[in-house]
């Protein structure tokens, strides 16, 4: 794992089950795999490295734009989906995956393939190989995979969706994906940030996950 500060800002608690920290350099170097969690004004910086990684390398994309975190990105405001503008900045495919579950169910909710109660993630990819490698991979974190095709179509994964942070299954996901209007994801994620940060601080009030997701579904779905 590398972050923008350097291998020692890096909590190693992070690494009990596995993995180490390193420099951004050393992060890219002979991977088959690289997986991305950046805020998208920062990708610029680091998408000449990326952009020069060997072809058969899979990206995957677990992003996602605030505008009031990353500043306006115009070709995103305009229509564009998050992913596709990603792609394009790196030069090379990508997946998009883990982008639609929340740190806390991400943390706690894995469970066995198989498990009646495990909960589903969305994957959208151009390439075939960048599909299947990031769905096996979002299996083995305990979690099903859901095919929901191009990368042209990944708005419907995008924040304000009826899939994002909403805990849904794989037998739910295909209808909520089906269900997303693009032009009402902006002002539903604005609802749900303003929301959060009314509460937040607040000692009676102070929103946990739980919150979080019930918030999501009644605003998303």
């Amino acid at each position: 794992m590398a972050n923008s500060r350097g291998p020692e800002t890096i909590d190693a608690s992070i690494f009990a089950s596995g993995g180490r920290a390193v420099t951004i350099e050393q992060a890219v170097e002979d991977v088959d795999i690289l997986i991305l969690s950046i805020p998208l004004n920062r990708l610029p910086e680091i998408a000449p490295k990326i952009a020069a990684l060997p072809k058969d390398v899979v990206v995957i994309d677990t992003s996602n734009y605030y505008p009031m975190r990353d500043t306006e990105i115009a070709d995103i405001e305009a229509g564009e989906a998050e992913s596709v503008w990603v792609s394009r900045q790196l030069g090379r495919p990508v997946a998009k995956a883990w982008n639609a579950i929340g740190s806390d169910s991400f943390a706690r909710l894995g469970k066995p393939a198989g498990h009646p109660d495990r909960i589903a993630i969305p994957v959208a990819a151009d390439n075939e190989r960048d599909r299947l490698v990031a769905m096996a991979l979002v299996g083995d974190t305990g979690f099903d995979a859901v095919d929901a095709g191009p990368l042209s179509e990944s708005w419907r994964q995008q924040p304000g969706s009826p899939v994002y942070c909403t805990d849904l299954t794989a037998i739910e996901i295909p209808d909520a994906l089906a269900a997303a209007e693009r032009s009402r994801l902006p002002k539903r994620r604005d609802l749900s940030v303003a929301a959060v940060q009314e509460r937040l601080g607040d000692t009676k009030s102070n929103p946990d996950a739980g919150f979080l997701v019930r918030l999501n579904r009644a605003l998303f779905l």
